[in-house]
């Protein structure tokens, strides 16, 4: 049977995608499509696998399955790392696969008037992060990344750090929303002094900073700037470590802001500005 142990093939695969500084995100898409192609040739055992069992796959995606053409190419780009990094083996052509057809996408696009309504509604601080989202040009998971170390008040310029393609960038901090910012900032200052009362072990750091900088996930310049209400416990180690509010929390107030002002629009964190 393919991936008798599966559980040591998965943990390979969380492994490489680590050493290469992906997403936490990256792994979830690759190893679900990693399973569903083991759930599609479970009677193939590893060894055996070629690139005609991905071009099946592929086309079964398409033409059964009705997929989307963005997720045949997730499926394509995480099985080919699978074959090439834990597989060690390499796809060649891949001529002959059914392509899904890609539907033209149109942004929904907000007014003005209609941005500065949802940014209105939700409760700190989700309406600083609506803010930041569409006055800033920030995309959902940049503006939750953002840590202390981050803000330069003095030349009023927002860093974004490892951003799309894990490259830095730069954003002007517009003058209406810095006492926002500051706000926020001395909320977060409060919060800090609770959980180092507490005898908490600090932020989550990335890669080994917490080995480069030990004290580094209990300063405050290393503090996200929206940090999660509640620690989270690591499982492996027992420490208590602070984490930056969750995705789907921006994207519920958002919503719900949209649902309350009766928007005809699909409102989501993603909608552009005019």
């Amino acid at each position: 049977m393919i991936f008798v142990q599966s559980t040591a093939i998965y943990s390979r695969l969380g492994d490489e995608i680590k050493m290469r500084h992906y997403s936490p995100k990256t792994f979830d898409a690759y190893s679900k499509w990693v399973c569903k192609f083991q759930n599609y040739v479970r009677d193939k055992t590893i060894e055996s696998l070629s690139a005609e069992d991905v071009k099946r796959f592929l086309t079964w995606l398409a033409v059964e399955q009705k997929c989307s053409a963005s997720a045949q190419n997730q499926a394509f780009n995480g099985i080919l790392f699978f074959f090439r990094q834990i597989l060690g083996k390499e796809f060649g052509k891949m001529d002959g696969v059914v392509r899904a057809k890609r539907k033209p996408y149109i942004p929904v696009v907000l007014s003005r008037n209609e941005i500065n309504l949802i940014v209105d509604k939700p409760r700190s601080p989700y309406d600083l992060i609506v803010t930041l989202l569409y006055g800033c040009g920030l995309r959902l998971a940049e503006c939750m990344n953002i840590r202390m170390n981050a803000l330069n008040f003095d030349h009023k310029i927002l860093t974004v750090h490892d951003g799309k393609g894990k490259k830095d960038r730069t954003l002007p901090m517009p003058e209406s929303i810095i006492p926002d910012i500051l706000a926020q900032v001395e909320q977060v200052k409060s919060l800090h002094i609770k959980f180092i009362e507490a005898g908490y072990d600090g932020v989550f750091m990335f890669d080994a900073m917490d080995k480069k900088a030990k004290y580094a996930a209990k300063e405050f310049n290393w503090l996200w700037l929206f940090p999660a209400k509640e620690l989270t416990r690591v499982p492996d180690t027992g420490e208590r470590r602070l984490y930056h509010l969750h995705d789907r929390h921006v994207q519920k107030a958002i919503k719900s802001s949209a649902n309350r002002l009766k928007f005809i629009k699909r409102v989501t964190a993603m909608c552009e500005p005019p």
